[in-house]
């Protein structure tokens, strides 16, 4: 998510992170991780988050997993809107971190790909504690999922 040495922004409006927290608590009720995607467009020196994409997933207490039908349908919806995967975001029953089947499992697998994740089913996450709650990651050019702070995330 570099361009010229800079790090790119990624503008979302605090209605998606409405949505998004809104969405990903559903799995709450099954004690189930749930994972979603911020989808959107290119700009000047960010992306802009543009809509949330709920993948049909195969979920657990502690992982996800996108069968391939579903990734199939994830591909035509990209390519018929104009659209590309900027963020994942995902669910824990605990603490927020990148598990090794959170590695294994990554929708996204560019360098700079973002992956987000929210503690406790997002019970307590709200759009002003958000930046706060969400642990984000990186991926590295070495395949690495690298822990990076929020301040690359604009709430606007």
């Amino acid at each position: 998510m570099e361009e010229g040495g800079q790090m790119t922004t990624v503008k979302c409006s605090s209605q998606i992170i409405e949505e998004s927290i809104a969405v990903l608590r559903e799995g709450m009720v099954r004690s189930e991780e749930r994972v979603i995607l911020w989808l959107g467009r290119d700009q000047p020196n960010a992306y802009r988050i543009s809509e949330i994409y709920e993948p049909e997933q195969l979920t657990s207490v502690d992982y996800f997993r996108i069968p391939p039908e579903s990734m199939r349908a994830l591909m035509s919806h990209l390519r018929k809107n104009r659209l590309k995967i900027i963020a994942q975001l995902h669910t824990h029953p605990g603490r927020a971190f990148h598990s090794l089947a959170d590695d294994r499992w990554a929708i996204i697998r560019h360098v700079g790909a973002l992956s987000l994740v929210l503690p406790y089913f997002a019970a307590n996450t709200t759009p002003k504690n958000f930046l706060d709650e969400a642990m984000t990651y990186e991926l590295s050019p070495e395949n690495e999922w690298l822990h990076v702070n929020n301040q690359r995330i604009e709430v606007c």
